[in-house]
């Protein structure tokens, strides 16, 4: 019987922030970047489909609505994104800065996994590292390639069945491998499309099944605890400070209820269970789960262990592996707590492996190792593992999807394990020998700790929320939205009166415009502009949507100020203020001075990438340079160097600065 083993429950977390950046006139080309529909193609349809294929296995999918609400914008719209309309477009009409960026970004793919591993995309990936010229043809096949490397690899082999009674099949192309045209690339956009026709109808499909539980996220992806008040931030990092306090409860309620009501118009119910952003909670928006109607919700182990009075020892499995509930004595929701490691195994870890049965057999037996057989009463705990769904799978050979086929398969047969939902694991299933766990036989943890499911790396042990709040130019960008935010208001704009207004302060209010600002994370190509981009053309939105002009302040960026250097395309030159981001691809470090080598200093190179696309290199920031010099030179640092600047066997590099 189930009821001897130990419950687990998967969650995969699915989500895109908003990347349409214009609504007037004609939606083609209205998204700036592609990760909506390159993600569903590889991971949105079939995360899905690979659990319909065990029946026996049953998990969590978590989608935010703003993912959602982007699919429908591509599929029954005809919105599209930047880098579709230049898949199409005819070589010999393209620009020479289309040609440009078509060469430096629609290598977005992770290169070992997903490029090198197809011949015809290999080749133009060395032609680009050997800076030779791209012919019409050569251009052609690079679109072609960039939009086939993406798909599920299962539609790379051949057809797959989709719910609506379609196929999606792009073998044929992959056999093709170049001379494409550009009716192939527009066929292969097709395929794309049925994908994304397809990924909410087989969730629903496997909801009904009772297979899959599909939970939400506040609407736009906030980071709750901060859009609720800014002052009860948990920053621990150094120097870090809080930013001129914004505080509106009111816009958390609504990312929650509004996600509510949207769920239930596409799946026909109400969700049970919410994925807060970010696993970001604190005490002070537990209320508003509860009064939403909400089940359940789940963060990290980490802020299970800065909670209640105590804190909590979260190493031992019967702490962590159980049912709490959050809120108040009286009126409260389940919590689970997700163990920290067995989720980033899956997300950093077991891509490594040669053999991937042999990676989900290991995983599985740290389980039992940590926790089946280590808990006595089994059935009345449950392990939670939760990661992201959809960007680690870049990393893995085959999408990930042997992987998970093996976990699967070991999890649908285990004698001392069963896959469960979470709402199956509170109200139990008689079936399949799953007890009942009802929120009165919770304990009630109070209060719970301000924190995210991450402990920003340098800053203090513990869960926080740095990543979002606390440097110079993420405290820029809460500043500045509640500036429009107050500006709302100050004109009498309601949610009734202005729904488009507070629409775009919504999308503003998204985490992922906060997660790039600062330096916490780094894009090798300086990407972060975009997202810096994209959250001010939200805040100027509001404005036009109170048929107002945009103040100008909203035209200058928040990020760094970058120019981008790499050994195939340096910089022509620099400006005073600006910082240089050295990206080279073997680590080591980086030794450059500003006056000649009469000083120096010496900075990392640290892994960096795309997490949408898991393209990795090793970058190093240095400047900004100051008025006093004429000339930025550094050279990368081999093993054994001493510390004694610029050696004569060494190549250096110079770059011009500028005023």
């Amino acid at each position: 019987m189930a009821g001897d083993k130990l419950p687990i429950a998967i969650l995969w977390h699915q989500h895109q922030p908003f990347y349409r950046a214009r609504w007037d006139g004609d939606p083609r080309g209205s998204y700036i970047l592609p990760w909506v529909r390159l993600h569903a193609i590889r991971d949105y349809y079939s995360m899905a489909a690979l659990v319909g294929e065990f029946p026996d296995v049953h998990v969590t999918i978590n989608l935010v609505p703003s993912l959602i609400l982007q699919l429908e914008d591509y599929v029954e719209h005809g919105a599209t994104d930047l880098l579709q309309e230049l898949s199409v477009k005819p070589a010999d009409r393209l620009s020479g800065a289309e040609r440009d960026f078509i060469v430096a970004r629609f290598f977005d793919a992770s290169w070992e996994n997903e490029i090198t591993v197809h011949p015809g995309y290999a080749r133009l990936l060395n032609m680009r590292r050997a800076r030779r010229h791209f012919a019409d043809q050569d251009i052609t096949d690079l679109r072609m390639w960039f939009n086939l490397a993406w798909f599920t690899a299962d539609a790379q082999r051949g057809a797959i069945d989709l719910p609506d009674g379609t196929t999606a099949d792009v073998s044929d192309f992959v056999k093709k491998g170049a001379a494409f045209t550009i009716d192939d690339i527009a066929a292969v956009l097709g395929e794309q499309t049925k994908l994304m026709r397809n990924v909410i109808p087989i969730h629903r499909q496997l909801m009904e099944a009772g297979q899959l539980e599909i939970s939400v996220t506040p609407f736009y992806h906030p980071i709750l605890p901060l859009v609720a008040d800014t002052d009860l931030a948990t920053i621990d990092a150094e120097g870090a400070t809080l930013p001129g306090r914004f505080s509106r409860p009111e816009d958390a309620r609504a990312q929650i209820e509004k996600a509510v009501v949207f769920y239930e118009e596409r799946f026909g119910r109400p969700p049970r269970g919410m994925w807060p952003s970010e696993g970001s909670v604190g005490q002070h928006v537990a209320q508003l789960f509860v009064d939403a109607g909400l089940s359940w919700i789940a963060t990290d182990q980490g802020v299970l262990a800065r909670s209640g009075k105590w804190g909590y020892d979260t190493n031992d499995p019967k702490v962590l592996a159980r049912a709490y509930r959050i809120g108040g004595e009286e009126q409260s929701v389940s919590a689970f707590f997700r163990h920290t490691q067995l989720s980033d195994d899956i997300g950093f870890a077991l891509q490594g492996y040669a053999d991937y049965d042999r990676a989900a057999d290991d995983y599985l037996t740290w389980i039992k190792d940590g926790f089946a057989r280590t808990i006595d009463d089994r059935g009345e705990h449950i392990l939670s593992i939760i990661l992201d769904g959809e960007n680690a799978w870049g990393s893995y050979r085959n999408r990930g999807t042997a992987f998970l086929r093996g976990l699967y398969r070991r999890l649908a047969d285990d004698p001392d394990l069963v896959s469960v939902t979470f709402s199956e694991f509170i109200d139990g299933n008689e079936s399949r020998g799953i007890r009942p766990h009802p929120l009165e036989s919770q304990e009630l943890v109070s209060p719970l700790f301000c924190a995210s499911w991450i402990d920003e790396m340098g800053s203090a042990p513990g869960n926080d929320l740095n990543i979002w709040i606390g440097s110079p130019q993420e405290n820029r960008a809460w500043e500045l939205l509640g500036k429009v935010r107050d500006h709302m208001e100050e004109v009498g704009a309601t949610p009734e009166s202005h729904p488009d207004a507070y629409e775009s302060i919504y999308r503003a209010e998204g985490s992922d415009w906060f997660w790039w600002f600062g330096d916490d994370f780094v894009q090798p190509t300086g990407g972060e502009l975009v997202f810096d981009y994209l959250f001010r053309e939200h805040l100027k939105d509001v404005y036009r949507q109170l048929g107002e002009e945009p103040p100008s302040e909203l035209d200058s960026p928040i990020a760094l100020d970058i120019v981008i250097w790499t050994p195939t395309d340096p910089a022509v030159s620099v400006g005073s203020s600006q910082v240089l981001r050295i990206v080279v691809d073997r680590p080591g470090k980086i030794r450059w001075t500003g006056d000649k080598w009469a000083t120096f200093a010496e900075v990392v190179l640290v892994p960096a990438g795309d997490v949408m696309s898991n393209r990795i290199g090793y970058v190093a920031t240095i400047g900004p340079f100051g008025d006093g010099s004429s000339m930025v030179e550094f050279h990368l640092d081999k093993e054994g160097d001493g510390a004694s600047g610029r050696r004569d066997d060494e190549t250096v590099y110079r770059v011009p600065v500028e005023d």
